[in-house]
C-alpha cells in the first residue's frame, strides 16, 4: 500500500518518460542518417511532434494507472 504523499509513478512510467525524452532527439537524428541533412526547423518541428505525441501517450498511461490506485 502506498503511503500518503508518495508518488504513484511506477518504474515503467519513468522508463517510458525517459524513452519519450530520448526519442524527441534521437528520432530526428536517425531520420537524418537515412534521408540526409535536415535543417534546424525540420528537426525542431519533428521533435515537437514526437514530444506532443509522447506526452499524450504518457498521459493516457499515467491516467489509467492512477485510476487503478486504491
Amino acid at each position: 500500500m502506498r503511503k500518503p504523499g508518495e508518488p504513484i509513478y511506477l518504474r515503467i512510467h519513468l522508463i517510458a518518460l525517459t524513452l519519450v525524452i530520448m526519442a524527441t532527439v534521437a528520432l530526428p537524428r536517425l531520420a537524418e542518417f537515412f534521408v540526409g541533412p535536415l535543417d534546424f526547423g525540420t528537426r525542431a518541428f519533428a521533435g515537437l511532434g514526437i514530444a506532443v505525441a509522447g506526452g499524450i501517450g504518457l498521459y493516457l498511461l499515467y491516467n489509467s494507472s492512477a485510476r487503478n490506485e486504491p
